[in-house]
């Protein structure tokens, strides 16, 4: 009898615990980058489900906003398309990691009327436009690269992010590999001073801004081109090649700058050596504070961290990111462990 009653007993104890562990919900805040935005949203919602008591509330406002409230201490991690500087780092309360979460690219969008022809563009083409000296759709270095194509003798309205953005760091940094004028009159950052254009706010603002602006060309990630069913162009690589932004293309990148990935994981592999490389593909990362006081938001984070590198990689695919390299998730697990 005594035997079974201390079964009982420690069933009781179990299942109560079980439901406190339910009845206890975290919640977790997070702010940053609109590139990943479709495969995070996928992810917390997936992970929520496996794991009820965990909910992640992600603001998608911009990589520049992620880092300042990661900073302010208004969430709980933050997300950037753009590492975080040395002077960003220095000036965080605690020290900051970067997990990279997927592989993605950045396209040339455009609007043109009657033309539906698949456009190739030159890294100088792109450049030009950009900093206002190629302003027609028919210059010479737009229709030389496009034989056969009837492009019209109209305006470019050149289309740019207006907040902090980790696609315009991918873009701008790309531009800065193509063009020494760019490089040394705009360079490369989350915010530039535009010399052209019009401001929209995160790749949904510049998709809208595509879509209704006749003549517009922009940049945006892959998948808001092909969920908004948005015209986007090859783009010449570094060895010459026009490449359309696949999967391949930017799992060619990561591949050819894999030995070059330094322990923080800042890196940046736009405009790649390769024949197969898409010249604007990026990683994207999640910044994950290393000092942590809440216990249970502790845990629910690495938990989290752990599921994404293993499970949650099988989702990128289908929302055209590419999965992490191999030997990037295995230097990523062991970093887990430096979050306290």
């Amino acid at each position: 009898m005594m035997k079974k009653t201390l079964l009982v007993v420690s069933l009781l104890v179990g299942l109560a615990a079980a439901a406190g562990a339910q009845s206890n919900p975290v919640l977790l805040n997070a702010a940053g980058a609109t590139f990943p935005y479709p495969i995070y949203s996928k992810w917390f919602d997936v992970y929520h489900q496996q794991h009820p008591n965990i909910q992640i509330n992600y603001q998608s406002i911009g990589s520049g906003g992620g880092i300042r409230q990661l900073q302010a201490g208004t969430v709980d991690f933050g997300a950037s398309d753009g590492p975080m500087t040395d002077e960003q780092l220095s000036q965080s309360k605690v020290k900051v990691l970067h997990f990279p979460t997927v592989l993605g690219a950045v396209v040339p969008t455009y609007n043109i009327e009657g033309v539906k022809s698949e456009l190739n563009f030159t890294q100088k083409a792109l450049a030009g436009i950009f900093m206002g000296t190629i302003t027609k759709w028919n210059d010479p270095a737009i229709a030389g690269p496009n034989p056969g194509v009837n492009l019209p003798n109209s305006d470019i309205v050149v289309v740019h992010r207006s907040d902090g953005s980790g696609t315009s760091y991918i873009w701008t940094d790309f531009l800065s590999k193509a063009s020494d004028d760019w490089k040394s009159k705009v360079g490369k950052g989350t915010s530039v001073n535009w010399p052209v254009g019009l401001g929209g706010k995160g790749n949904e603002g510049v998709s809208g801004l595509v879509k209704q602006t006749p003549g517009a060309l922009g940049y945006i990630e892959l998948i808001y081109a092909v969920q908004n069913n948005i015209s986007y162009g090859k783009v010449q690589n570094a060895a010459g090649k026009f490449v359309k932004a696949d999967l391949a293309g930017v799992t060619a990148a990561a591949a050819a700058d894999a030995n070059n990935i330094p322990e923080d994981f800042r890196v940046s592999i736009t405009n790649a050596s390769g024949a197969a490389v898409y010249p604007i593909s990026s990683f994207t990362w999640l910044l994950i504070p290393t000092q942590i006081p809440d216990a249970a938001k502790r845990d629910a984070i690495k938990g989290f961290l752990l599921w994404m590198l293993k499970d949650g990689q099988n989702y990128n695919e289908g929302l055209s990111y590419a999965k992490l390299p191999k030997p990037v998730v295995e230097r990523e697990l062991k970093a887990i462990s430096q979050i306290q």
